[in-house]
């Protein structure tokens, strides 16, 4: 069934096998160096639970938009400060974990750092435990900023391991006449958001362009 198969591009056995274990062990880091910090409460978690679906797209789709640094450290950092802000401004829980999610999504969009996981994060500190609430804005750097940080660390230095891009860097397009522009008419033209950046877009669209022209030739 259709419903099944996978819908990621270019994904091979090794690739997801490589996946789960860097995803175990950028999480067991995170652990690990925050275990060791004298800063963390007792009352406060090892790891935050967003930062499971964090490494999900760090090691799975390590050249999306979504996975790089910024957006990772950035969008669960300030998804939970506005999850703060507006658990202190908004008495009734239920108003305040929804208003708190659409704005951590308006924010990471204006800054540039749309990740996720971040709407997760702005959501715990709204709906989290009462040692959360009391830690108020400290929370956004004890746990969510240290194990965000780590565990990008962590993807750095695995993907360096397995000779992948992190932080991605777009392969160069070939000159196969296409250019941005293009890709961003095409863009404007479908009204869709897709999880690429338009820089890889361009590069694959021309690779399968001179490919085709290949295979007409031959």
């Amino acid at each position: 069934m259709q419903l099944f198969k996978p819908i990621l591009a270019g994904v091979r056995t090794r690739d997801r096998l490589l996946a789960c274990l860097g995803a175990s062990v950028g999480i067991a880091f995170s652990i690990l160096i925050f275990s060791f910090l004298p800063l963390h409460g007792s009352d406060f978690p090892l790891v935050v639970a967003p930062l499971g679906a964090s490494a999900v797209l760090v090691f799975a789709v390590p050249s999306s938009p979504m996975a790089q640094p910024w957006s990772v450290i950035g969008g669960n950092i300030i998804s939970t400060v506005i999850g703060v802000l507006v658990y202190q401004a908004v008495p009734d829980m239920g108003l305040a974990a929804s208003f708190a999610v659409g704005a951590a999504i308006l924010i990471m969009s204006l800054l540039r750092c749309l990740h996720p996981p971040g709407g997760a994060s702005a959501l715990t500190a709204v709906i989290g435990s009462d040692a959360i609430h009391t830690a108020g804005f400290e929370f956004a750097l004890l746990p969510v900023g240290i194990n965000s940080a780590t565990l990008v660390l962590a993807g750095w230095l695995f993907h360096r391991l397995t000779s992948h891009s992190y932080p991605h860097r777009p392969t160069p397009a070939p000159d196969a006449g296409l250019h941005l522009a293009d890709i961003d008419a095409a863009l404007e033209d479908m009204h869709e958001s897709f999880d690429i950046s338009r820089e890889d877009l361009e590069a694959l669209l021309s690779r399968a362009e001179m490919h085709a022209v290949k295979r007409k030739r031959s």
